[in-house]
This record gives C-alpha cells, sequence and structure tokens, in this order.
C-alpha cells in the first residue's frame, strides 16, 4: 500500500498530535455543536407555533418532505462551524487545511466525480436491460419539474453534508490520530469504527441496523484508504457525494430520507429480509467505485 501521499494531510496535524489536544477538540466541537444545535431548536421554538413544530419534529427523523430533507443537509453547517472552533482552538489549525493541497483536491474530487458518474451511467443501462423484480423497481415520488427546481439547493446541500462528514472522520479524526501512532489500522479503522456506529439507528431501521452499520464501516474504511493513497480530502468527498445523490437526490428507500428523491424503491430500511439478500450487492459496488476511484486519480 502507497500511503506516502497521506503525509500532505498528516504534516499540519503534526504540530498539534497531542493526544490531549486531540480529545479536548472532540469534546469542544461535540459540545459546541450541542450547543449551537440547541439555538436553532429555541428559534425553532420561538417563531413555529407548538402543532407545526411537532410535525416538523417528527418529520426531520425521516427526512420525508423537501423542507425537512433540506434541514437535514444543511444542519451539517452547524457542525462544520463546530468543527472550524475546535480545530482553531486546540490544533491552531485552519478548516481547510484539513482538505489537503487545495487545487489538487478540487482536481482529483473532478477526476473521481466523472469516473463515478460514468461507472453509475453504465450500471444503469445495464439495469434496464435486464429484468427487474417487482420488489425492487422504483416508482416516481417527485414531480418532475419540482424536483429540478429544488435539484440545485438538492446538491449544494448535499456538498455539505458529504464534505463535512469527511472532513470530521477523514481530515480531523484520521490525520491526528496518523501524526501520533504510524500504524494504518489504527487511523483508518477507530475513525470508520465511529463512522459506523454514528451511522446505528434502530428506530428507524429496526432489525436492518447492524446491516447498516457494517455497510457505513465498510464505506469509512474505502473512505480512508482513498484519501491516504491520493493524498487529500477530494476522492473520498467525490466518492460520498456521488454516493448520497443516488441514494437521496435520485432514488431512495420509501420513507427512508426520500423527501427529495425523483423515485423510491418500494421497501424500506427496516425491511431486513430484503437488506440480506442486497447487502452483498451494495458492498460489490461499493468495491468497484472504490476501484474506479483509484483509477481516476491513479493511487
Amino acid at each position: 500500500m502507497n500511503y506516502r501521499p497521506h503525509e500532505r494531510l498528516v504534516a499540519p496535524a503534526r504540530p498539534s498530535r497531542a493526544l490531549w489536544r486531540l480529545i479536548c477538540g472532540c469534546i469542544a466541537f461535540a459540545v459546541l455543536f450541542m450547543l449551537l444545535s440547541g439555538v436553532y431548536t429555541s428559534l425553532e421554538a420561538a417563531l413555529l407555533p407548538g402543532d407545526l413544530r411537532a410535525r416538523l419534529r417528527e418529520d426531520l427523523a425521516s427526512g420525508s418532505s423537501p423542507v425537512t430533507a433540506l434541514i437535514n443537509l444543511y444542519f451539517f453547517l452547524i457542525m462544520a462551524f463546530a468543527l472550524a472552533i475546535s480545530l482553531r482552538m486546540f490544533h491552531d489549525r485552519g478548516f481547510f487545511s484539513l482538505l489537503g493541497p487545495l487545487p489538487l483536491a478540487i482536481a482529483q474530487f473532478r477526476a473521481v466525480i466523472m469516473g463515478l458518474v460514468k461507472f453509475h451511467v453504465a450500471i444503469f443501462v445495464i439495469m434496464m436491460v435486464l429484468p427487474t423484480p417487482d420488489d425492487l423497481t422504483p416508482s416516481l415520488n417527485m414531480n418532475p419539474s419540482v424536483w429540478l427546481l429544488l435539484l440545485p439547493l438538492t446538491l449544494i446541500g448535499l456538498l455539505i453534508q458529504t464534505s463535512t462528514e469527511e472532513m470530521i472522520f477523514r481530515g480531523y479524526l484520521q490525520s491526528q490520530l496518523a501524526a501520533r501512532i504510524a500504524n494504518p489500522a489504527v487511523w483508518i479503522l477507530l475513525p470508520s469504527l465511529l463512522f459506523a456506529v454514528l451511522h446505528y439507528s434502530p428506530e428507524s431501521q429496526q432489525d436492518s441496523a447492524m446491516l447498516i452499520v457494517l455497510w457505513a464501516g465498510a464505506f469509512g474504511v474505502v473512505a480512508a484508504d482513498l484519501t491516504a493513497r491520493s493524498g487529500t480530502l477530494g476522492p473520498a468527498i467525490a466518492l460520498h457525494l456521488v454516493n448520497n445523490t443516488i441514494a437521496i437526490a435520485l432514488t431512495a428507500p420509501e420513507g427512508n430520507f426520500d423527501g427529495l428523491a425523483l423515485f423510491s424503491y418500494p421497501f424500506s430500511l427496516s425491511d431486513s429480509a430484503f437488506l440480506q439478500q442486497w447487502m452483498p450487492v451494495e458492498m460489490l459496488v461499493l468495491l468497484c467505485t472504490w476501484l474506479v476511484a483509484r483509477l481516476a486519480v491513479r493511487c
């Protein structure tokens, strides 16, 4: 494994690699995020009537309407702000230092986006040719004209959400751990494990929750490996963005963050029997997208 390019991200983390700084930075991030979330909740309570606020709270959990799905995506701005403050407080680092060299990150982001779009278009053509079982056939979820009108806001929100997650897990945690501990098993697996655990939602996913955690953990390892091989967050953000655009903006499981989706599948994430059959396919697609991203940036 050629992880030498990872030094581009590790070098800025090395001056503040002390473990106490990482622990304090994580605590400060969590506290700031909770405080800022509380400010949002207070504003929501002051501006909205009680019955409307109750419906909004219920819809926010599932992202079942365009408004609540967009709120969920743009809420990551609060998380990004909390991360930027904690970085400055405990690591004396700028927020964008997590990306790596910016021109290179942008170039790699564009290359991976183009590669993944071509890959998924090819998959779509194959799926159109092959017969599709009724329980896998998506149905129209939103008026196409409304979907197109919302698409710019959707894509910006998805870029905010995926970039913030990558900057937290691969940009911050991975680089700071790598500056402290040389063993890749530590700085790849620990952030990936945390990333997986935070996707655990038994309330909405029920018996499928552990399958979702397993997939999220595998995605975290793939994104961490791409980051170490490329030396920027560009490929990981591109992979995350394309994945979430397909799952949120194009075709979403019914009742699971489908408020912005053009189509919806006739099953939900709580359908464990279906997910057990579908998970090997998802893992294979994840493996293929990892290879496509590596080819795109030749890493």
